[in-house]
């Protein structure tokens, strides 16, 4: 395992803070004004999951958090993931492997209640944002970040499309363990997982940071409720479950997030 591996079981990925000085947003309420609502109104918005389940596919929450902002929002949402097996099923009453072998394309649709494509079908000419949920998952299925740390492989499909939405200058949008995509593919990025020390034992996975920096990146310190924005890559991210806190606070700070790529798109 590398030094600075997936978020633990245990932990839950969870994190909280802001030591860093950077621009971020707290989320503003309501998410969206009505001269907001109608810049975003038609905005065609991709999502990307990496299975059902926050050990093995993606984090739940984030994933119906992110759905639901973005349809407070206005916006029209595809949503794809990659038709390949997953590294491994979890049981997640045990926490523990089992030898089942699952899809990741399939069991994203429980997810997307049957709606979704295949992530090799996605054109990034046909939409004005993408936006990755965290989860074991994005860590494990979507690349090797789990395994390998940043010396991690990103899926061919994962790959292709991060690089084709950030070439058309269309924003990207991660949450949680997600934004290690964004890191391994773009050097130089500015990302945010939350904290880059454990403080008062919130961030369990603070180390991620550090891998971060050291694939010439600069990780932003952000609080849960807050997200942070690379206005030159158009890349917004915020913590989520990589922070200990609680949900409502994971639900405003994936607020943020979509609320900035929404204004970015």
């Amino acid at each position: 395992m590398e030094a600075a591996p997936a978020p633990s079981a245990q932990a839950q990925q969870q994190q909280q803070g802001g030591c860093c000085a950077a621009r971020g947003r707290r989320l503003e309420q309501p998410l969206l004004g009505p001269e907001g609502r109608a810049a975003a109104m038609g905005k065609r918005v991709a999502l990307v999951l990496a299975g059902c389940g926050v050990f093995d596919g993606s984090e739940i929450h984030e994933a119906s958090a992110a759905l639901v902002h973005l349809s407070r929002g206005g916006a029209e949402v595809k949503i794809f993931a990659p038709d390949i097996e997953q590294r491994d099923v979890v049981n997640h009453l045990k926490g523990s492997p089992t030898e089942e072998k699952r899809n990741v394309l399939v069991e994203s649709a429980r997810l997307a209640r049957g709606n979704i494509q295949d992530l090799a079908e996605l054109k990034a000419s046909e939409f004005d944002a993408v936006i990755f949920p965290g989860g074991f998952g994005v860590a494990k299925n979507l690349c090797s970040w789990a395994v390998d740390g940043k010396n991690c492989t990103v899926n061919e499909h994962v790959n292709s499309t991060l690089q084709a939405f950030h070439s058309a200058k269309k924003p990207i949008g991660l949450c949680c363990i997600s934004p290690v995509l964004a890191a391994k593919v773009f050097p130089g990025c500015e990302v945010t997982v939350g904290q880059d020390k454990n403080i008062d034992g919130r961030f369990p996975d603070a180390e991620t940071a550090s891998a971060i920096a050291e694939l010439g990146c600069k990780h932003i310190c952000k609080n849960v409720n807050e997200s942070h924005v690379d206005n030159v890559n158009k890349i917004v991210t915020t913590c989520a479950f990589m922070c200990k806190a609680p949900l409502h606070e994971i639900f405003d700070g994936i607020g943020t997030m979509v609320q900035e790529v929404l204004k970015l798109a």
